[in-house]
């Protein structure tokens, strides 16, 4: 901290934000809303308009200081509980004209703030986030082997929205954000409880994620598929379905030409490989490869949980979607989206509410995965393992005669019996040729 802190000198986080006349308007402080999440706090104020604000911090106790210029509380303002980096938080009159909040603080922080114009059913809304003055490292869930033994597959799940981003609403008020989170838990519990895989959350709580920080938090925990849950919306209330997609081929190329322009994605390792010190041809052609593995893994693993999907009713498409989500643009882990109903269907948002249902949810979802790991599984982990064993059983289960070789020889070494063999291989007598492949039933 600077020496003007220590003082009580006001350090300025974000100038003025004046209207377009260059004086500012009266503006009414109506609510304040707070939501803590693992690495930030957010506070989120719903102001009449634009509001000319000054943030500062004090020391000796932490506190932030929100001065609101021109502006008053309105009547139904109230603070609401303090949670997350605030310890607690009081607002009052400023001056003739203003109005202050004080933020007390539980360690010291790092503050960004931001105003939002209208959107959706929301006015304009003053933002606070709150970071650790020194950010710890969280612990990361990874791929990280045991000796001897095989890795489990990790799953990142993506709880669509979250804080003050509700998502969709149905017509009786059913928020988005909160069928996803129930659904994203219950998915989880369905992984973690299923031979050789993990799952991750990348939030477990009612905050918001930007987007770009949810397929980051899978590539940390080194996920092997990022599944992102949604609940679909549409100016039709007749529009129904589950539907699943994946990122578009325009997505792909867009987000690769700002990989390769980013210093700092560039030095990132893409498919276990660095693209910092490659020239911009090799670099190129590393990302798309890897894109393009990721690509195809994303449109097998969605196809197989798009017919899990239909096995609980009719989708939406009878196709795998593509779009430019951010949340799907991942350079090298498989990503999907899932919708899994239209919310603005008031048949579909009932059966959203319906924990039963978003088991069945969970469910399909899981065994679409599943499906696809068994079939494509990453090298090192337990389904690798299985596979391999049933390869091997299956290449147990059939002999070539070699020279010398009888039908009695081979089914003592098999441990079953000439009569067993005979009837298995469909063989009138007891002679064998070299070069006859057998099959050989179980003992």
């Amino acid at each position: 901290m600077s020496g003007n802190r220590n003082h009580g000198w006001p350090i300025v986080i974000c100038a003025a934000m004046l209207l377009a006349a260059g004086m500012a308007r009266a503006a009414e402080i109506k609510s304040l809303r707070i939501w803590a999440g693992p690495e930030y706090t957010r506070a989120v104020f719903d102001v009449s308009g634009p509001v000319d604000y000054q943030l500062f911090e004090l020391a000796d106790p932490e506190r932030i200081v929100l001065d609101l210029r021109t502006s008053t509380l309105g009547g139904d303002f109230s603070a609401p509980p303090a949670k997350g980096l605030l310890k607690s938080l009081r607002a009052g009159k400023q001056g003739k004209s203003d109005a202050r909040v004080v933020f007390d603080l539980t360690e010291g922080v790092r503050p960004k703030s931001f105003l939002l114009p209208p959107a959706d059913k929301f006015g304009y809304r003053l933002v606070l986030d709150l970071y650790p003055a020194l950010t710890k490292a969280a612990p990361v869930k990874s791929a990280v082997e045991v000796p001897g033994k095989a890795r489990k597959v990790i799953v990142a799940i993506d709880a669509g929205h979250g804080g003050d981003d509700p998502g969709a609403i149905g017509a009786s008020g059913l928020h988005e954000k909160d069928v996803t989170l129930a659904v994203a838990r219950e998915l989880k519990k369905h992984i973690d409880h299923t031979s050789g895989m993990t799952a991750v959350l990348t939030r477990d709580a009612d905050y918001f994620i930007p987007l770009e920080q949810r397929y980051r938090k899978a590539r940390e925990a080194k996920a092997d598929l990022f599944v992102s849950i949604h609940a679909d919306a549409f100016t039709s209330s007749d529009a129904r379905g589950s539907s699943v997609w994946v990122l578009s081929p325009r997505g792909a190329t867009s987000e690769a030409a700002r990989w390769l322009a980013d210093r700092e994605n560039r030095a990132d390792l893409v498919g276990g490989v660095s693209l910092d010190d490659k020239d911009a041809i090799l670099a190129k052609v590393l990302l798309d490869l890897s894109q393009g593995a990721t690509m195809g893994a994303s449109n097998s693993v969605a196809e197989q949980v798009l017919a899990s999907l239909r096995q609980l009713g009719p989708t939406h498409r009878h196709y795998v979607e593509r779009a430019n989500f951010v949340v799907l643009r991942s350079p090298d882990v498989p990503s999907i989206l899932v919708e899994t109903a239209f919310i603005t269907n008031p048949a579909e948002e009932a059966r959203l509410k319906n924990p039963a249902h978003r088991e069945k949810l969970a469910a399909a979802i899981l065994a679409g995965v599943d499906n696809y790991f068994r079939i494509s599984p990453p090298p090192g982990t337990q389904f690798a393992v299985d596979a391999v064993r049933a390869h091997s059983t299956a290449k147990a289960s059939r002999h070539v005669v070699s020279r010398g070789e009888t039908l009695k020889t081979i089914a003592e070494r098999h441990g079953v019996t000439t009569t067993q063999l005979r009837a298995a291989n469909d063989l009138v007598d007891e002679r064998v040729r070299v070069g006859d492949v057998l099959r050989i039933p179980s003992g």
